[in-house]
């Protein structure tokens, strides 16, 4: 017995995803909300302590508040106030339901789960990029001790850290780290400096944690293998072997570009893989699936934010309602 056929069906979990959710609802669209993982799992999976840079009205969405505490909201006042906007409108998740395949039929799509199948008329991949880290492709890389998302400082007391990169992420955890009594810190980074984009709080900071020698910084460098208790990087004096315990490669994220090539979405010719869309739709290249949220930067991830691509919402959900005559 074929399941009811949806009148669309969002691919991510996230603020975007949800926000999309919203305007299906108030059009009163058929809808499902899927994610591989938690509820808004990116948000879940960012540190413990992480401060948001957006103030907390740029990241509401729906109409409901967001109130915080603190003049930059954090990631537990996110979370929470997340939860309170699916629960206020009623949304239809189904999370931790991994999407394995989306099978195109005449006026419709097969959706295969790895709990089931579904059907629907449109598609909207909000998928974001934080499942998909870039790798450092050395040996070494699948050892324990290398991670490439970050939690919490308190394991690393007392031991020899490297961190790759130089964005906001690897500042970040460098700067916890080291003030939370890591042993040793070492950045290794490929630029000549810090990140430009670096939060305006953080980046003196941790300069001036270079200058002084707290966190040992290796620019103009890279990574060539790592082994239980060190790390050789090559750098513009030679190769060079340090001690180390755990390597966090924040090497930045990127979006799920299999699942948008395996929907027929084509990409401009350009450095960032930027997928084709038409801005006042977000409609594809390819009929009848739509691009909310990060995902339309391609490898650009630091293009949209939730508080410039929440309105991806209304334009793709005016959309389809007109095409499904509502």
């Amino acid at each position: 017995m074929r399941n009811k056929i949806q009148d669309l069906i969002i691919i991510g979990a996230g603020p975007i995803g949800l926000a999309c959710g919203i305007e299906a609802k108030k059009k009163e669209l058929n809808h499902l909300i899927f994610d591989k993982g938690c509820l808004v799992n990116s948000l879940y999976r960012y540190p413990m302590n992480m401060t948001f840079f957006s103030t907390s009205d740029k990241l509401e969405i729906g109409g409901v508040p967001f109130i915080s505490h603190n003049p930059k909201p954090t990631r537990s006042e996110a979370l929470e106030y997340y939860r309170r906007v699916t629960s206020h409108w009623k949304l239809p998740m189904h999370l931790y339901e991994k999407i394995t395949k989306v099978k195109r039929k005449e006026d419709f799509f097969d959706v295969i789960t790895d709990k089931g199948s579904y059907q629907c008329k449109k598609i909207v991949i909000a998928t974001g990029f934080y499942d998909f880290p870039y790798l450092l492709d050395v040996p070494g890389e699948k050892l324990p001790k290398v991670f490439h998302y970050y939690k919490e400082p308190h394991p690393f007391f007392g031991m020899n850290v490297v961190v790759v990169g130089a964005a906001n992420s690897a500042v970040d955890v460098a700067l916890e780290i080291y003030r939370k009594g890591a042993k040793s810190v070492s950045m290794i980074i490929r630029e000549e400096e810090i990140g430009q984009n670096v939060k305006y709080w953080s980046k003196p900071d941790i300069i001036n944690r270079i200058k002084e020698g707290s966190v040992k910084a290796y620019f103009n460098s890279q990574i060539v293998q790592i082994t239980i208790d060190q790390v050789r990087f090559k750098t513009p004096e030679g190769v060079k072997t340090i001690e180390n315990d755990f390597v966090l490669a924040m090497t930045g994220y990127q979006p799920n570009f299999e699942l948008l090539e395996s929907l027929g979405v084509k990409f401009h010719k350009d450095e960032y893989r930027t997928p084709v869309y038409d801005s006042n739709t977000m409609h594809s290249t390819s009929k009848g699936v739509y691009l909310a949220g990060v995902v339309c930067g391609g490898l650009k991830t630091n293009k949209w934010f939730i508080e410039n691509s929440r309105d991806h919402a209304p334009l793709i959900i005016e959309d389809i309602a007109r095409a499904l005559s509502f």
